[in-house]
Parts: C-alpha cells; sequence; structure tokens
C-alpha cells in the first residue's frame, strides 16, 4: 500500500536570525506540539521504519510564512517530500506574486491557509482573503483549509469555485475539542459532501480521543466521515509532532487506521495515499 503522510510540520530551533512570530511557542504548547525542532533527517527516518512513502510538509505558523526549510527538504529529497506552501494572506499582492513563482515549483503541491488563531480567525469573512479564491482556482492551487468555524462559508467558496480544490484539516475539528464533543464538527464537515471539490483529512485523530489507543470512542465519527465524503475524498495523516511525545509511534498511528477501523483494502488504498495523490496531480511511481 501506498502510504502518504498529509500533514508534518518540520522545523529549526529558533534563533535570532530566525525568529518565531510572538505568542507561538505558548500556541505550540497549548496545542501539544513537541518544542523541540522537528528535523526532515528525523522525520525521514521515521518514515522509512514506519513505511511511509512521501510527506506534505505544512510549514508551521510559528516560523510565519517562510517555506524555506521545507524547500530544502524537498529539494534534497524530492521523491519523499511536497510542500502545502503558506502564503501571506493579508496581503495579496505579495501573495499572488508568489503563487505565480511556484507555479511551475515541482515541490509545492498546493497552499495551506489558516482561520483559526486570533490574528487570522475573522480573515474569511470580512473580505481579507476574498482575492485568494478566485486566483487559485485560475492557477490550479489546490487549497488545505484549517477552518473550523467557517463550514458554510467553504461551502459558498466550493459552490463559487468549482475547479478549486479545498482540503479541510484535521476533519473540521475545533481546536481542543475531544471525545464525542468532536461529533458535532465531523458532522458540520460530512454535511459538505455535496460538493464534489471538497476534501477532507482525516488527521491528527489521536489527539481528539481522551481514551486509549485505539481510541475505539471516535471511531464511528471517522468512519461516518468516510461514508458521507466516501474514501477517495478523505486522506490519511498524522500531524506527527503532536503525537511522538505522547508515547505514540509512527507506526501505530498507521495501524490504527489499517488494523482497528474497520476499512476494507481498497478503501484504505484510498484514504492511506492514492486520494490525496489524485487530488494533487501527484503521481505514484509504477511498481517495478
Amino acid at each position: 500500500m501506498f502510504i502518504v503522510d498529509t500533514q508534518v510540520h518540520i522545523w529549526k530551533e529558533e534563533t535570532p536570525d530566525r525568529p518565531w512570530l510572538p505568542g507561538a511557542r505558548e500556541r505550540m504548547k497549548l496545542n501539544g506540539h513537541r518544542e523541540a525542532a522537528f528535523s526532515y533527517e528525523e522525520c525521514l527516518e521515521l518514515m522509512d521504519q514506519a513505511g511511509v512513502n512521501r510527506v506534505l510538509i505544512v510549514p508551521p505558523s510559528w516560523e510565519g510564512d517562510r517555506i524555506d526549510y521545507a524547500m530544502e527538504a524537498c529539494e534534497k529529497y524530492p521523491d519523499r517530500f511536497g510542500i502545502m506552501a503558506r502564503v501571506p494572506q493579508n496581503k495579496p499582492e505579495e501573495g499572488k506574486a508568489m503563487m505565480r513563482d511556484w507555479k511551475g515549483n515541482p515541490h509545492i503541491k498546493g497552499t495551506r491557509l489558516t482561520f483559526h488563531r486570533p490574528v487570522d480567525r475573522n480573515w474569511m469573512i470580512d473580505g481579507t482573503t476574498d482575492w485568494y479564491w478566485p486566483f487559485a482556482e485560475e492557477l490550479g492551487f489546490k487549497t488545505m483549509v484549517h477552518a473550523p468555524i467557517w463550514k458554510a462559508e467553504l461551502g459558498a467558496i466550493a459552490k463559487r469555485h468549482p475547479k478549486l480544490r479545498i482540503i479541510i484539516d484535521h476533519m473540521g475539528i475545533m481546536a481542543r475539542c475531544v471525545d464525542d464533543a468532536i461529533g458535532y464538527w465531523v458532522q458540520e464537515t460530512a454535511d459538505l459532501h455535496v460538493h464534489p471539490n471538497i476534501y477532507v483529512k482525516v488527521s491528527a485523530v489521536p489527539a481528539y480521543s481522551t481514551q486509549p489507543y485505539p481510541y475505539s470512542n471516535i471511531a464511528k465519527y471517522v468512519q461516518g466521515l468516510v461514508a458521507k465524503m466516501g474514501p477517495q475524498r478523505c486522506f490519511w495523516g498524522t500531524d506527527l509532532t503532536r503525537l511522538l511525545d505522547h508515547g505514540l509511534t509512527y507506526e501505530q498511528t498507521i495501524e490504527h487506521f489499517t488494523k482497528h477501523m474497520g476499512f476494507t483494502v481498497e478503501q484504505l488504498e484510498w484514504i492511506m495515499g492514492r486520494g490525496i495523490c489524485e487530488c494533487l496531480d501527484w503521481p505514484i511511481p509504477a511498481k517495478s
């Protein structure tokens, strides 16, 4: 089975010439990420041990909009890494210029927008990012979106821009919701199945349960979402640095889906890698 992790942050230590955004370390702790830097070399070693073929690097918000370290990883290991790049969402001309430059870059598979922090939470509804959607559709940029509270708005955007592929992060769950409290958010996401250009990352699932592995209390929410969206539009991912310091191995995050969710082999083929590769037009190598 070809396995692609759709959500991994990599970053370097904070230094004077590589500063983090104000308050970033506190948000990192609040969201459960490890504090030590996570290099692409460490990531690659874990991928090889677990049998993960590819990783989509999602540059972390605490480093701002920079993607230089992600680019370094891709240039060194182009068959193993791709990037969902960050853009300055509130700076249209700068954002457009960056996206034009990225258009021919084989490492950049799309972009990722966030609307979950105090600074950017209302940008989807106050006009700040109105420039982005038609421009991304025009250029063919696939777009990951972390916007738990704006599901209806995402549906409206998907309807207005039918050629724009939108991938919802983390099943659309609000941060720090756990156990049955995730049900409301997952149902909102599942209701968007009527838009064929909306996809969902079933990512960071262990972080949404207070029960022990394999988190059987929330399996029904994952299964229900896949049933509504279809396995072709649901993509596995880990948000690995939220899980490594909690006694969970990379192998277990894979087996959580392949052994404990009750999905068929055909469903797993789509969920674990084929779906995201087809969505991003990122060909899977032919078997030798």
